[in-house]
């Protein structure tokens, strides 16, 4: 097939068979009758003068050969799980040899645990997954009593449990990661029942609607390949002879054997962190960024991408991506922006409080939210110890807790957290901001200010009125209050005075990372552990961490096949 690009299409332009294949030809110089088929590879909008959808196509033609000639491209190979085969063929070889019976472990049901569980099972290993929270329809449950009531369950949640935290998230499928398997990643979700727009949109979602369904039929495809899920099986410490990995021990008491054990257990498992530490397991802290959730009209933003908010319904509900450097040298960012979405109550631990943003496919809630973040090293954790930055993130989110001695954020008005006074201490003259603010978006022809006026936040349980000053550390203050006006005016109304902050947002990506051999993937100081995904500090999302996961997996195979 041949690779094309440059498709377009008028927003407002109906995408009929015959559009298509005319535009196809045209784009080709081939006759209209040598399409014989196509298929959408992406999809990307361009709207910076009118709105317009560019398309990459893979083409079936029946002059292949001259276009090739011509200088036109070959369609890129599918990823093909060769390494997959190779095992299966030796298996069939070799049957009850050593290399067949031993089975995996897999720590974590997230996209790393869940792909490296599905190669392995693929592969005829029957691999043996160990998740601490519980199968995704009664976490489900469990996530939604604690945002109803502020129970929270520190073993199933919204950080833990099937599917990992991006369960509960927008289901983002964008990566920078650039590799061969993320086409298969994204074919394997379209198989488990996630929308097949995934395929070609320039920003995939599943959302969490699709993503519950999705992990639900990858782990029921494990099952019968002869894999084995186990929920609520907390792992609480590696099984060694030495420095030599045989197992893993769970909370109750019960001891699994095996000689390969993949950690995917995701950003959060600080306990399991704390055990691997006192038994040897080599790891250091890494930088990671912490910040807010800030909520904005989704129409607000629809208007300013779009140039008209209608055109959502379109498109889609439109999102944002913003960066801004400090004079400090800090980076500030919008990350994991969630349109037509809600702040969601994501702790863990008792006495902590973390949110983060989610969104379900359709993205059709009222308000857009973000989180803003600062970047920070170790040099602003309280010591050079390996888990400095874990104890970073707890006394934040202790004090985030602290504010009302319960689940309730603290949440307020921009104008309130820019200018660090609490609601009832503000003398209300804000006439000036919201003015300058709300001529910006008149210039910009948005006329739906009353937005503002109606816009609530949507954490659950409930939010209390503090202004975050004496959460957040210092420079992380500062590094907010200098890009958010930078980011104004980037992006008209971002900045207005009414759009609302809740706190606090430390769980961006893993604090830790756990030192791996580059080439096996193994543990510097353990062999047998192979440490996977982004709790391991390998990854930062869904896509990349399902990538890693296969990798690890693959690596497996790979050393079964030389021994």
């Amino acid at each position: 097939m041949i690779r094309v690009t440059e498709i377009k299409f008028k927003v407002d332009e109906t995408a009929t068979d015959a559009k298509w294949r005319s535009k196809i030809a045209q784009k080709l110089g081939i006759p209209v009758a040598a399409v014989i088929a196509y298929h959408i590879q992406r999809e990307s909008i361009d709207a910076r003068k009118s709105v317009v959808c560019a398309y990459t196509l893979d083409v079936e033609t029946t002059m292949e050969a001259k276009l090739l000639r011509k200088g036109f491209k070959e369609s890129p190979k599918p990823y093909e799980a060769v390494l997959i085969n190779q095992f299966k063929t030796h298996m069939q070889r070799h049957k009850g040899i050593r290399m067949l019976t031993e089975r995996p472990i897999v720590i974590g049901f997230g996209p790393a645990g869940m792909f490296a569980a599905l190669t392995l099972a693929e592969a005829g290993l029957n691999p043996i997954v160990l998740e601490m929270g519980e199968a995704v329809d009664a976490r489900t449950k469990t996530v939604e009593h604690f945002w109803q009531t502020g129970e929270l369950n520190e073993t199933s949640n919204v950080q833990f449990g099937e599917g990992g935290a991006g369960t509960f998230s927008d289901g983002k499928l964008t990566t920078r990661v650039k590799d061969e398997r993320i086409q298969y990643v994204i074919e394997t979700f379209i198989a488990a029942g996630a929308p097949e727009a995934i395929r070609y949109k320039q920003k995939p979602h599943i959302g969490t609607d699709y993503l519950k369904q999705v992990v639900k039929n990858i782990r029921n495809r494990i099952i019968a390949l002869g894999g084995d899920v186990r929920f609520q099986a907390e792992v609480s410490a590696l099984v060694t002879d030495g420095e030599t990995v045989k197992g893993v021990e769970l909370k109750n008491g019960e001891i699994i054997n095996g000689s390969e054990v993949i950690l995917a257990t995701g950003h959060s498992a600080r306990k399991l962190f704390d055990q691997l530490y006192q038994q040897g397991v080599a790891m250091s802290a890494k930088p990671f960024a912490v910040g807010v959730r800030i909520e904005h009209p989704q129409r607000m933003i629809d208007h300013i991408q779009y140039g008209d908010s209608n055109l959502a319904a379109k498109l889609g509900a439109a999102e944002y991506k913003l960066t801004h450097t400090t004079a400090n040298g800090r980076s500030v960012y919008s990350f994991c922006m969630c349109p037509g979405g809600e702040v969601v109550a994501s702790s863990s631990e008792a006495g902590h409080l973390v949110v983060n943003g989610m969104s379900q496919y359709a993205r059709a809630l009222p308000n857009s939210n973000s989180a803003l973040l600062v970047s920070v090293t170790p040099d602003d954790f309280p010591s050079a110890h390996p888990l400095a930055g874990i104890e970073y993130q707890r006394q934040i989110e202790a004090k985030a807790f602290q504010a009302s001695a319960q689940y309730a954020a603290p949440c307020c008005r921009l104008k309130e957290f820019l200018e660090g006074c609490d609601e009832n201490d503000c003398d209300g003259n804000d006439n000036i901001s919201t003015q300058a603010v709300e001529a910006r978006l008149t210039q910009r022809q948005f006329l739906h200010l009353t937005d503002f006026e109606i816009l609530q936040p949507t954490y659950r349980p409930e939010t209390t009125n503090n202004n975050l000053a004496k959460i957040l550390p210092l420079p992380i203050l500062e590094a907010l209050k200098e890009a958010i006006p930078v980011f104004g005016r980037k992006i008209a109304g971002f900045d207005h005075p009414m759009a609302i902050v809740t706190g606090v947002e430390t769980r961006s990506s893993s604090p830790v990372r756990i030192q791996r051999n580059p080439e096996t993937l193994v543990s510097v100081s353990n062999q047998g552990l192979y440490p996977c995904g982004e709790g391991a500090g390998y990854a930062g999302g869904i896509t990349s961490s399902a990538i890693d996961g296969i990798k690890v997996a693959e690596s497996i195979l790979l050393k079964r096949l030389n021994h």
